[in-house]
């Protein structure tokens, strides 16, 4: 677990914090960093500021390590997996998905069900086979057909 003292930024924050600490230093302006970082220069003030009060954290975007609003409750998600293994087990996301809303009347996205199904272990991914191509042998000769026949030369 990290400290107070270390900070989880991607690579793209730590270039943007260098960047805006030059600035703070004043060996950049404003607007040499809002260029650089391709931001207005008004965005790029309050990214300085915020890095002034908070130090290296304020690079940081906010909303890391939070829950998505989006997110469906677990009791949602129980249920479902629980239709699932009684009714629909067997069926592939997309038709589990349509069968869910037109039986039960619950609305989820197919991609949202097929995540969840994938983490409960309830369904795999299959990849289609490859239609299986069977490779005749050569002709001894040309002109020859699959009987051994010759035929006559063509005449244009």
């Amino acid at each position: 677990m990290a400290g107070k003292d270390i900070i989880m930024a991607t690579q793209r924050e730590l270039k943007r914090l260098h960047i805006v600490q030059k600035a703070i230093e004043g060996s950049l302006k404003q607007a040499e960093v809002a260029e650089m970082l391709s931001l207005s220069i008004r965005q790029t003030g309050r990214i300085v500021n915020r890095v002034k009060g908070e130090g290296p954290q304020g690079v940081v975007h906010r909303s890391r390590g939070r829950e998505s609003n989006r997110k469906l409750p677990e009791k949602v998600k129980a249920q479902v997996l629980e239709l699932y293994r009684q009714h629909y087990e067997g069926f592939g996301p997309t038709l589990a998905q349509e069968k869910l809303l037109e039986r039960d009347g619950i609305s989820i996205s197919d991609e949202t069900l097929r995540m969840w199904l994938l983490g409960a272990g309830l369904w795999k991914k299959k990849r289609k086979g490859r239609q299986h191509r069977q490779w005749r042998p050569r002709k001894e000769r040309f002109g020859e057909d699959d009987t051994g026949r010759r035929f006559p030369p063509r005449l244009v």
